[in-house]
């Protein structure tokens, strides 16, 4: 198993763990630099009465205490699910060098999550290049949400 695939593999335990925690919600994220994880958590908007306890955007702040700066733009980020929209626009400003993601946002939405119409009209090429980002292990992503 390559490395990468051991920090999606994480990001996807994360997931399946937030899934099982009260307050909890199915998607994890998991930053990471030179090799070694800086930050990990999965998401807990059910909990908090806060909509954007996302695991990316928990994962940014966690990473940027733990780093002491705003810019992650030497670190990569391994998510559960492609990022939404705030998500992106987090890691747009955090500057990650690569996003890595899991479950697609058609897989999502077939799950019962869904974006916004404006993210689904943009070309998928197109958005995985202008961030940088490249899906793998989506089919084992997405499968937390019927487990």
């Amino acid at each position: 198993m390559s490395y990468q695939s051991s920090f999606m593999q994480q990001a996807i335990a994360l997931a399946r763990e937030g899934k099982d925690t009260d307050g909890g919600g199915a998607f994890g994220a998991v930053i990471v630099r030179s090799g070694q994880v800086i930050a990990a958590c999965h998401n807990l908007v059910g909990g908090s009465q806060d909509p954007t306890q996302h695991a990316e955007l928990r994962c940014i702040q966690l990473a940027c205490k733990a780093l002491g700066t705003k810019d992650l733009s030497d670190c990569d980020l391994y998510t559960s699910c492609v990022p939404c929209m705030m998500c992106l626009g987090a890691a747009r400003w955090a500057r990650f060098e690569h996003i890595y993601y899991g479950a697609s946002a058609d897989m999502a939405k077939n799950a019962g999550f869904i974006y916004s119409d404006m993210f689904y009209a943009r070309d998928i090429k197109a958005r995985d290049q202008e961030f940088n980002m490249q899906q793998f292990l989506g089919e084992e992503a997405a499968a937390v949400w019927n487990e």
